[in-house]
C-alpha cells in the first residue's frame, strides 16, 4: 500500500531530485501550496500548516516540520488535533554545532577586532596585553543536550573542557561518547556558578523564553563567554547588552537575534537588535546562518527520506515532538 505524502509548499527541482533518489518506491509525493482535491495524504510536510491542510485529508496521521524546532503557531494549531503526530528534522545538527564552536573560539580569542585591525595593516593588537581567553581546563555548560548539544559537548571535551549540560529529562539522554555531567533544567542557577562558557542550543518555547536574564548572567564567573545558536529571546536582550558593554560578561558569540528583516528590501538595513551589539569588540556576530552549509539541501532531503521510509515500512518515526514542551 503506498504512503501518500503532501508538501505544503512547492519543492525546488534540486530538492525534489534529492528526495526522490532516496525514497522508497512505496512513498508517493505531491507538492503544492494548494491542497490537492480530493486529498488522501497520510503525511503532511509543512513548517507552518493551516487548518485547511490538516483537515483536507481524512487519512492524515502525521505532520513533519522540515526543520529543527516547531513554530509557536504550529504548536498551537496542532494542539487542536491530538490524534495527529508531529515530528521534526535534525538535519542541521552538524553545521549548527560547528557554528557554535566557531563563535565560541572567535569570542574567546577576540578574533573579530584583531582581524579588522590587521586588514588595516595594524599590528598593534599583537603588542597589547592579551584579551584572549583560554578554554582548556575551563567548564562549559550546554543548555539543551539534544542532537546539537551533544555534538558541541564532544568538541568542548576535545578542547580540554569539563562539560556540564541540562536536559528536560536527563534519563532520555542515552549513552554517548562524552563524559558530560547531565542535570535537570531545575539545576540551572547552581550550574551557572561553575560555567566559564554558556552555550545555548535550546528551542524557543514558553518555558525557555527569557530563561537567561540579568540575574542568571550575574551568576557566571568573571570573563565568562555566552554563545547562542538557539533563539535570541531565550536570553534577555537588554540584560545581555548591559553585561557585555560593562564587561561583566567577558564575550559572546551570537547567531540568533531579536529583530529580523521583514522583506527582501530590508535585508541590507535591518539592525539585529535595538541595542548596538555591533559596536562591541567582545561580540562575534552571525546573521542566523548556523544551520546552513553548501550541502544542506542534500542533508535535509536525506533526513526527510529516512523519516518517510521508516513510515512506509510501518516503523516508528524518529523525532516525535512533545507539543506541550514545544520540542
Amino acid at each position: 500500500m503506498p504512503l501518500n505524502v503532501h508538501f505544503g509548499e512547492a519543492l525546488e527541482p534540486d530538492e525534489l531530485a534529492e528526495l526522490r533518489a532516496r525514497l522508497s518506491p512505496e512513498v508517493q509525493i505531491t507538492a503544492s501550496p494548494d491542497d490537492p482535491a480530493p486529498a488522501s495524504y497520510h503525511i503532511l510536510v509543512a513548517g507552518r500548516p493551516n487548518a485547511a491542510q490538516i483537515t483536507a485529508s481524512p487519512n492524515l496521521h502525521t505532520v513533519i516540520v522540515p526543520w529543527a524546532g516547531v513554530p509557536e503557531s504550529t504548536r498551537q494549531l496542532m494542539a487542536d488535533y491530538p490524534q495527529i503526530a508531529v515530528h521534526n528534522l535534525h538535519y542541521n545538527a552538524a553545521p549548527t554545532a560547528e557554528m557554535a564552536m566557531t563563535l565560541l573560539l572567535a569570542a574567546a580569542k577576540r578574533l573579530v577586532p584583531i582581524d579588522r585591525a590587521l586588514r588595516r595593516h595594524d599590528w598593534t593588537p599583537r603588542y597589547q596585553p592579551s584579551q584572549s581567553i583560554q578554554l582548556d581546563g575551563k567548564t562549559a555548560l550546554i543548555l539543551g543536550y539534544g542532537a546539537i548539544g551533544q555534538r558541541v559537548a564532544r568538541a568542548c571535551q576535545a578542547l580540554g573542557m569539563r562539560v556540564l549540560a541540562t536536559r528536560r529529562n536527563p534519563a532520555l539522554a542515552g549513552p554517548t561518547d562524552v563524559a558530560a555531567e547531565i542535570h535537570p533544567s531545575e539545576d540551572l542557577r547552581r550550574l551557572l556558578l561553575q560555567s566559564n562558557a554558556l552555550i545555548i542550543t535550546l528551542p524557543l518555547t514558553p518555558d525557555t523564553h527569557g530563561l537567561i536574564g540579568a540575574a542568571e548572567l550575574a551568576l557566571l564567573p568573571p570573563q565568562a563567554i555566552l554563545v547562542n545558536v538557539g533563539r535570541g529571546p531565550i536570553v534577555d536582550e537588554a540584560a545581555l547588552y548591559a553585561a557585555l558593554s560593562s564587561g561583566a560578561l567577558g564575550a559572546a558569540g551570537l547567531d540568533v537575534w531579536y529583530n529580523y528583516p521583514t522583506d527582501e528590501a530590508s535585508r541590507r538595513s535591518t539592525p539585529p537588535s535595538r541595542f548596538p551589539f555591533h559596536e562591541l569588540d567582545n561580540v562575534a556576530l552571525s546573521p542566523h546562518r548556523a544551520g546552513d552549509s553548501m550541502a544542506i539541501t542534500a542533508h535535509r532531503m536525506a533526513h526527510l527520506a529516512a523519516l518517510l521510509n521508516a513510515a512506509a515500512r510501518g516503523e516508528r518515526i524518529p523525532n516525535r515532538v512533545d507539543l506541550q514542551a514545544g520540542y
